[in-house]
């Protein structure tokens, strides 16, 4: 049996390598032709010192000037001592360049086309070599809009283990892959992406998690529910959902779903337009006091246009709250994405 382990680089791009039990994570990745920092492999240097996000492992033998006791307690590791006990994700100190690998190309066919809203349309897409395409949910790809040389980000709405892979997207006058979904898409079209991409990814939940979405920042937290829904969650989690007016209200139905199968989920949504037949108007920092942030033992995960993701910030910083982790992501139309993550 062998464990899949994440490598999230620096310049957001992300690559899956296996490994075997009492193999270390470098002798993995060299053997994918990865080439991770390193130097000593004696767990002497400290070269290859990443962060172990998500999993469990042995840490190996090493010295303390490499990964001090405490370094080790919030997750440090030291990947050519460490040797896997479960899947895991980390992340390494260094560029893909670096580490002379690329981010991973796909062809696949467009199978399912979703008119959600008059602005929100959904699409979904065989891929060529499913079993190649590993993502953590929360991330995205780049997909080349068809007819064009142009590419445009989506974070998949779908989960890592589900056999298709779906998206959101918001129509925008003029948008590149806005009019080819609305104009010209016809099922059985072929698309090339390359991915996965991006920190802005669902880490294990140790405490209490509050996920915001803004319009169709909802994609990346669908794929992180999915997650949720196949493993047991002994944390609760709610969701916050905004948007501007009632027609971008989508999947509303999905998420009552999750919360039958997903122990201890809730969510709330709200409609900034006042005239909205919606319960709660305004924006979602009305929804959200210190309760809600569980007074700072909580992981945030906040996903939508800059607007929303700076008055979130910014309420919460005057609520007083620092949460226990903070990872939010901004995108724009021409889906320009900042992910960001603040401990």
């Amino acid at each position: 049996m062998a464990f899949q382990v994440a490598l999230n680089f620096e310049d957001g791009i992300t690559r899956f390598i296996e490994c075997r039990p009492g193999e270390t994570i470098a002798d993995a990745s060299y053997k994918a032709r990865i080439n991770i920092p390193l130097d000593c492999r004696d767990g002497a240097c400290g070269t290859c010192k990443s962060l172990c996000e998500s999993g469990r492992y042995d840490g190996g033998d090493y010295i303390d000037e490499a990964l001090t006791e405490d370094e080790a307690a919030l997750g440090y590791c030291l990947p050519c001592q460490m040797t896997p006990h479960s899947d895991l994700v980390l992340r390494i100190p260094s560029t893909s360049a670096a580490a002379k690998t690329a981010v991973a190309s796909h062809s696949a066919t467009l199978a399912d086309i979703q008119r959600h809203s008059p602005t929100t349309v959904g699409f979904t897409l065989d891929v060529d070599d499913r079993e190649a395409l590993d993502f953590l949910p929360g991330q995205y790809v780049n997909i080349t809009v068809p007819g064009t040389d142009q590419t445009r980000s989506y974070s998949f709405s779908s989960g890592p283990n589900q056999h298709q892979a779906s998206f959101l997207v918001r129509l925008t006058e003029g948008g590149a892959m806005s009019g080819y979904l609305a104009e010209r898409a016809q099922v059985g079209d072929r698309l090339e992406f390359t991915g996965p991409m991006g920190s802005f990814y669902l880490r294990d939940l140790t405490r209490p998690a509050l996920l915001l979405a803004g319009g169709t920042g909802l994609a990346p937290l669908l794929s992180m529910l999915e997650r949720l829904a196949q493993a047991p969650v002994e944390q609760p989690v709610h969701l916050l959902y905004g948007v501007t007016t009632d027609q971008d209200l989508v999947h509303l139905d999905t998420l009552e779903d999750y919360t039958k199968v997903i122990k201890g989920f809730t969510f709330d949504h709200c409609v900034a337009d006042p005239s909205s037949s919606a319960r709660n108007k305004g924006f979602v920092t009305a929804l959200m006091d210190s309760g809600t942030l569980h007074d700072g033992d909580v992981d945030v995960y906040l996903c939508g246009p800059p607007a929303m993701v700076d008055a979130v910030r910014g309420h919460i910083a005057s609520l007083g709250v620092t949460p226990a982790s903070f990872h939010y992501e901004k995108f724009t139309p021409v889906a320009v994405r900042e992910a960001v993550e603040a401990a």
